[in-house]
């Protein structure tokens, strides 16, 4: 396999996120053959002793991939200091396999989570530029107005980095009118995100339920339940987060008869040279 960066092969062993890896090794947590690594170091997994805290980074026995439906007032994490409930808690007896949650799904928020051990594929999923889409459904009280809305599709900033969504719809009315439910898609899964987003419009979010990751959707699981993901939904979200997404470079677009800076196609036609 050769060299290849540590947070790659710490991912890979299932301990955690390659983001989370990240951290450790700028925390100085983690060793290569007895000296502490570097951010961007490379070794090769086969012949270097890697240990984090103290403790050897081994590679899984099996990638295992598992689709979780979140509660509400559960945690998005491995564990928590203040001993809240955990994702992990509701698999812990059954999974004897080390996995822990792609992205992010916040305290009071409900929905569809993965659980893996994988870490190259977790790390595809959770960056925004491999285009995995995530679809909730949002409760606000009353509906947009169509300023509102465009306050809503022009995004706003969450953790100093400008987001907004891919697409937002209208999906029923709660009898009465007092409140709408909202369809939306991110390419993010930053913390509050979404919530952010419908306040940036004016509205607080009573209610956020992730309903789809990529191609991955199951409308028949329950909060607290969970399931193997399917060789083919496996094959599926492998092909979704295959190739980056990451827009090319533009030119200047050429005007089209638009304000003062477009000139009518006679204006811009060359002067012809005299013979």
């Amino acid at each position: 396999m050769g060299e290849e960066r540590i947070q790659k092969i710490i991912a890979r062993s299932g301990l955690c996120s390659r983001r989370d890896a990240d951290q450790m090794i700028a925390d100085g947590r983690v060793t290569v053959d007895g000296r502490v690594a570097k951010p961007g170091e490379k070794a090769d997994s086969r012949a270097a002793r890697i240990k984090i805290d103290g403790r050897a980074v081994k590679a899984p026995e099996s990638l295992r991939y598992f689709l979780l439906y979140k509660p509400r007032a559960v945690m998005t994490t491995c564990d928590d200091p203040e001993e809240r409930k955990t994702v992990l808690d509701f698999v812990r007896p059954v999974i004897p396999e080390r996995v822990y949650p792609v992205g992010r799904l916040d305290y009071h928020s409900e929905g569809l989570l993965i659980l893996t051990n994988d870490g190259e594929l977790a790390a595809r999923i959770a960056h925004p530029r491999f285009g995995v889409v995530r679809e909730y459904l949002v409760k606000i009280r009353g509906d947009l107005t169509t300023s509102e809305y465009r306050k809503l599709m022009a995004g706003t900033s969450v953790e100093g980095r400008h987001v907004k969504p891919k697409l937002a719809q209208r999906s029923s009315k709660v009898r009465g009118g007092k409140a709408t439910w909202w369809r939306l898609e991110v390419l993010e899964g930053r913390t509050r995100e979404v919530r952010e987003l419908f306040l940036c419009a004016g509205h607080h979010v009573q209610r956020l339920r992730r309903t789809a990751i990529g191609p991955l959707r199951d409308d028949s699981l329950n909060p607290g339940d969970f399931r193997t993901i399917t060789a083919k939904e496996l094959a599926l979200l492998r092909n979704a987060s295959s190739k980056s997404r990451r827009p090319p470079t533009r030119r200047p677009a050429r005007s089209r008869g638009k304000g003062p800076a477009n000139l009518n196609s006679a204006a811009r036609k060359r002067p012809e040279r005299k013979r």
